[in-house]
């Protein structure tokens, strides 16, 4: 019989078995079957492709052995600050996670690499695939799975929720992992002002906080001020983990240390808040820079290169051409043949804004996978290489559709009031021949449709609301423009402002949020009924810091969340209405809220009653027809002010190596449910 047969991975692996079984013969008649997805035999437990230990054990009948990487002390070794490794039982969590492979028990080793667009820019596509959070969802992008959290409970009227963590479960530097953690994150980190100026719309309940309780180590109950059910998506679907070290930060936090300004001195900053901003920064995004980058002259200096991590993958090396990652080898996956996952050792990320380079490196098959910047109208020359590079390209539906938002509080008085009038963005709407576009960059693949916040549309946004404006009437576009004076007034062929000044468009867009086909064909269509337009590609960098600075004449990116998703996030609908990283509008409305009033502009009532509505919808049983009655009355405030003109909704490729295994066919190409999230990437395997 093979090693491979009995589902091992190394020859340490069966040597183990052996050892803890006693004999070989009693290592066979008690090894758990190493099922997959695709062989299950039959075994089954509570949540899809994957047990918890004792479940397992339970449903198989069998006393599941563990093994590791061979290479893993090597790998734990290139992590700046971890100390050596323990046996892997004294790594593991008292119950790991037991997750069935797609296809087959993986072999460890190789590099999985990776191409971004830059440090912050088009990373999430590699963050999803060592990401964790306290849950997920399972791969049909319905059923919500335990994670990090090895289950969870609602009270009666959602407005408690009890996450129960895995005993033993350790940070990647072999710290205890505790409920504190949570509650660390929560209370320290997302609420604390020096940390994060404003708290995030996820971790409020209606606009208020909430708070949580450590019941024990591995108990953590979140406490809501109203009813909030999508919560839990939220963490299923979230790059913000709920979770951070207490004993690593809190040692800099004044709020948990009474000496931790003291410390942070003595180690060259000027508090303790410095340092707890250096790993964490004044953001909930986990791809900011580390010191590896910020101050590598000071690093001997911290505990730590990097933070303590439970993703799969902790980071060693990092510049601004790319980073570098290992093993986690604290990691708290097993499959069912009881190997510690990532299959994995190491992960390579090198940075490229330039769009053909990245393509050009896809060709050449130098990269493992990609979804992320990826756009329908790059497949064709993707799929004529496809074999000689010895990749696959799938076609996989967007939930986020390409939009664009006219700036309707754009810093120029006089653009803004033209782009503030709702005839003008009805204008821009019908001036767009979206056929043209599905035919000419889609292929005749997508479908057209208007922006509504809700993607894929419930069914209480009304087949009106899909349509809104959203027919090609170059005449009507006209007729709306001469009604609000914007007209030709120097007769040099280009419609100019009511008093008289020029008025230019200009498109700067990224191709990692829009395709830059789709650009042009707009820009010619506004320029058909009069509108000078110019276009121009920039960085993501480049495009965000311009849009949240107010600098834009047009936001552009994909835009649209799941109903699931949206119970649990409210940004969609609070001014600027979606993060950072995302197209945004009304950023002087925002403005204006934060500071009460103190600054900005007032926005229209139209906005107050989306606010209103959004804390009042998530507060609402889902299916209700007090549910539907107010989104859709959300969406008519939204879309029936067009704060977004929608394009052509259509599948985007997703592109992986051959020689990647346990690879699956997503459901959707989206970032929406955190790209590669629901399909389990710890156990892909390289095998060439």
């Amino acid at each position: 019989m093979t090693y491979k047969k009995l589902g091992l991975v190394s020859l340490a692996g069966l040597a183990l078995v052996l050892l803890q079984a006693g004999s070989a013969s009693e290592a066979l008649a008690a090894a758990c079957p190493a099922i997959t997805v695709a062989k299950d035999k039959g075994i089954s437990g509570k949540y899809p492709q994957q047990f918890e230990l004792s479940e397992f054990e339970k449903a198989a009948n069998c006393k599941l052995s563990f093994s590791e990487n061979p290479a893993i002390g090597a790998l734990n070794g290139k992590i700046v600050g971890n100390p050596a490794l323990p046996s892997l039982a004294d790594r593991l969590p008292a119950e790991p996670l037991v997750v069935a492979p797609y296809d087959s028990i993986g072999s460890y080793g190789g590099t999985f690499n990776m191409i971004s667009n830059a440090l912050e820019a088009g990373t999430s596509d590699l963050l999803s695939v060592r990401h964790v959070n306290l849950v997920r969802f399972s791969d049909d992008l319905v059923t919500i799975v335990p994670n990090i959290a090895k289950d969870w409970a609602w009270n009666a009227d959602f407005t408690q929720l009890t996450f129960f963590l895995r005993k033993g479960h350790k940070w990647s530097n072999g710290d205890p992992f505790t409920a504190a953690d949570v509650k660390f994150w929560y209370d320290n980190l997302n609420m604390d002002t020096n940390v994060i100026a404003k708290p995030k719309d996820y971790v409020l309940v209606g606009g208020k906080p909430m708070t949580v309780d450590v019941i024990d180590d591995q108990t953590v109950r979140f406490n809501l001020p109203a009813p909030k059910p999508g919560l839990l998506a939220h963490f299923a679907s979230h790059y913000g983990q709920g979770f951070q070290s207490k004993k690593f930060l809190g040692q800099f936090h004044p709020a948990i240390n009474p000496d931790a300004d003291k410390l942070a001195k003595a180690a060259g900053f000027e508090n303790g808040y410095e340092v707890v901003n250096l790993y964490y920064g004044q953001s909930d995004w986990t791809d900011t820079p580390t010191p590896l980058l910020r101050v590598p002259d000071k690093i001997g200096n911290l505990p730590a290169a990097v933070m303590p991590s439970l993703e799969s993958f902790v980071t060693i090396a990092e510049s601004t051409e790319g980073r570098h990652y290992v093993a986690n080898p604290y990691f708290h996956m097993v499959d069912t043949a009881g190997n510690q996952l990532p299959y994995i050792n190491e992960q390579d990320e090198t940075m490229a804004n330039d769009n053909e380079v990245r393509i050009l490196k896809m060709i050449n098959g130098e990269i493992d996978y990609k979804l992320q910047s990826l756009a329908l109208p790059m497949t064709p020359v993707l799929l004529d290489n496809a074999e000689k590079g010895k990749f696959a390209v799938d076609l996989r539906p967007e939930i986020a559709l390409p939009a664009y938002g006219i700036n309707v509080t754009h810093a120029d008085p006089d653009k803004r009031a033209v782009f503030g009038n709702l005839k003008f963005r009805q204008a821009m709407s019908v001036a767009i021949n979206r056929g043209e576009i599905n035919e000419v960059a889609f292929f005749g693949l997508g479908k057209s449709q208007q922006y509504v916040p809700f993607s894929p549309p419930p069914a209480f946004v009304s087949d009106d609301m899909k349509q809104y404006f959203a027919q090609y009437d170059p005449d009507l576009a006209k007729k709306l423009l001469d009604e609000i004076g914007v007209v030709d007034k120097n007769g040099d062929g280009a419609r100019d402002l009511p008093n008289g000044k020029k008025l230019v468009i200009n498109l700067q867009f990224a191709t990692q949020g829009m395709a830059t086909e789709v650009v042009e064909l707009v820009a010619q269509h506004w320029t058909n009924v009069g509108i000078e337009t110019t276009a121009k590609e920039v960085t993501p960098d480049e495009f965000r810091s311009a849009q949240s600075a107010n600098q834009l004449d047009v936001m552009m990116w994909r835009k649209g969340q799941p109903l699931a998703l949206i119970l649990g996030n409210d940004e969609l609908f609070l001014p600027p209405f979606e993060n950072y990283f995302g197209v945004r509008n009304g950023m002087l409305w925002a403005e204006y809220i934060d500071s009460k009033g103190a600054s900005g502009i007032k926005p229209p009532d139209y906005v107050y009653q989306i606010i209103d509505d959004i804390k009042a919808f998530q507060s609402t049983p889902a299916g209700t027809p007090e549910s539907a009655a107010l989104g859709a009355r959300m969406v008519k405030n939204i879309t029936g002010n067009l704060l977004f003109i929608g394009t052509v909704l259509a599948p985007a490729p997703i592109y992986h190596r051959n020689a990647l295994k346990n690879f699956s066919v997503f459901k959707t190409a989206s970032y929406e449910y955190y790209r590669t999230y629901p399909y389990r990437p710890q156990q892909w395997f390289l095998s060439e």
